[in-house]
């Protein structure tokens, strides 16, 4: 962790590195009250969140695109592009009646045709698509679609709340010509209160006020409710070096900057010219394995070997500082979470080496280099991943590093025979379906016939009172199976300028700009 002396070497690194970028002609622009300028921790891949999860990629694209449904401050769902809803009594056919008047960015209404089209584009190609277990959509009206599924789904209206690897809404002829391949940027056309401006490879993202934005009439409430652009303009600027984000704020060049290293928190919760923003919901490091190709497929003795190897209190310790800012606890829901069970945590954070080394030798590793792919412009990432290294080592377990900027990092993840292990982290979710691992198509892959069968009894029901029952089964089979190791509760923390005024009290999972001013 830095101390003093060693948090003015990283501003004064970062003021260094921000002045280069200034005299680069770069993206800083001067201050003004209609634009907001965020430093976001590089670049994102491409803004079409049906077909990713990335979350630098889903903060942006959350202002331009909309779904049927938001979560509100208690993550319940509530309408947004929808007006209501009528449910089959076997729980397989769900009528949505959409709001009237809803304007594209291109000027045409939104009408049942593209959530139509939208809705089958995501859940045949999308990231979190095959969550839904979609049989037919259809518009049954100009303002009406039925959406038929395979077997009931008891979250299927979170799952249409979610912009992050969600079924956000495009006009049809866009998501018809786009198929499987993401939306390029000429098309990025939604009904947000912010539409696409400009992109600028490494420079920035720029988004602008939609004047004919149609908001609804509920107050404000979490994500839900009304939305007001009343910032002019958004500009998202690339900057990976944590240190240059904080000095850019310091020096007001940037009015916002994200994923602040939490060993600098103790000096900058007392700095006079920033003001932090703890997240009010945890994300966590989850450290995922490949289930499709190499040494870890099916290979559920080594993974627990990996997992029993791991001390979590130190990787948190290290990676995030203040204890304020971390909880090492391995249930993948908070204590206030109807989803939270205890089930399968007594195999987190073990840390017993010998015992790990033990392990191993019975799953029958023979010491073969396991591939531990981690970017550096998430810190938290890379600072895990070298503890995780070296309390791996120490069980005799060989892991060797592949470090990528991170918009490489999502493309390698892609392909099954480039990497073993890989970090990322995920936000805090409205219902367990919503996590990645449960989803068989992203990276990591997880699928086995224990699996499926508990995901069947979770997510094909209309008993909504017994889905927390198996879903601790599931998170049980998730700490025998390992696709993933959790690594524990961070509350990250942001920083802005004195005079910028969010729409909200903590930062949320995902920072929304809409209702914010400067």
């Amino acid at each position: 962790m830095l101390g003093r002396l060693g948090m003015k070497r990283v501003l004064a690194a970062g003021a260094f590195a921000l002045a280069g970028t200034l005299a680069a002609g770069s993206a800083v622009t001067p201050a003004t009250a209609e634009t907001l300028r965020y430093a976001t921790i590089g670049e994102p891949p491409s803004l079409d969140t049906q077909m990713g999860t990335a979350v630098v990629a889903t903060m942006i694209a959350q202002h331009m695109f909309e779904t049927l449904y938001a979560l509100d401050s208690k993550s319940v769902p509530q309408p947004l592009l929808a007006e209501g809803e009528t449910v089959s009594e076997d729980g397989k056919t769900i009528t949505v009646t959409l709001r009237q008047g809803v304007p594209f960015h291109n000027g045409e209404e939104m009408k049942a045709d593209d959530v139509a089209a939208s809705l089958k584009r995501w859940a045949e190609f999308g990231a979190r698509g095959s969550t839904l277990g979609l049989d037919t959509v259809e518009a049954t009206g100009d303002y009406e679609v039925t959406i038929t599924l395979k077997a009931p789904n008891g979250a299927w209206k979170s799952l249409l709340a979610q912009v992050n690897g969600g079924p956000i809404v495009f006009p049809a002829e866009i998501v018809s010509a786009a198929a499987g391949e993401p939306v390029k940027p000429e098309s990025y056309i939604g009904t947000g209160p912010y539409k696409f401006s400009d992109w600028r490879p490494n420079r920035y993202v720029e988004l602008v006020k939609f004047d004919d934005y149609a908001a609804r009439s509920e107050p404000a409430d979490g994500m839900a409710g009304n939305r007001e652009a009343v910032l002019d303009t958004l500009r998202f600027i690339p900057v990976s070096d944590v240190g240059t984000r904080v000095s850019g704020v310091q020096a007001g060049d940037y009015d916002y900057a994200e994923f602040i290293s939490g060993d600098l928190y103790a000096i900058l919760k007392d700095d006079p010219s920033v003001t932090p923003y703890i997240s009010a919901s945890p994300i966590f490091g989850l450290l995922f394995m490949n289930s499709k190709d190499g040494i870890l497929k099916d290979n559920y003795a080594l993974r627990r070997a990996i997992l029993t190897a791991l001390n979590m209190t130190e990787a948190l310790q290290v990676s995030v500082g203040d204890p304020e800012l971390w909880d090492a606890q391995g249930a993948f829901f908070t204590k206030d979470s109807v989803w939270y069970t205890d089930a399968g945590t007594e195999a987190y954070n073990v840390g017993d080496p010998e015992k790990a080394k033990s392990m191993a030798a019975e799953a029958g590793y023979d010491g073969a280099p396991i591939r531990l792919l981690v970017s550096t412009n998430y810190q938290q990432h890379f600072d895990q991943a070298n503890v995780f290294k070296r309390q791996l080592a120490d069980a005799g377990i060989n892991v060797e590093l592949d470090v990528r900027d991170w918009a490489t990092l999502l493309k390698q993840r892609a392909e099954p025979g480039a990497w073993d292990l890989f970090m990322t982290h995920h936000n805090t979710v409205a219902d367990p379906a919503l996590l990645t691992f449960m989803n068989d198509n992203y990276p990591g892959w997880w699928t086995s016939p224990e699996k499926e069968e508990l995901e069947a009894t979770f997510i094909n029901t209309s008993d909504l009172d017994g889905r927390p029952a198996t879903w601790a089964e599931i998170q049980k089979l998730a700490y025998e199976q390992v696709p993933a190791a959790k690594v524990g509760d961070v509350f990250s923390f942001d920083i802005a300028a004195p005079g910028f005024k969010p729409a909200w009290d903590k930062a949320p999972g995902f920072q929304y700009f809409w209702g914010a001013s400067k």
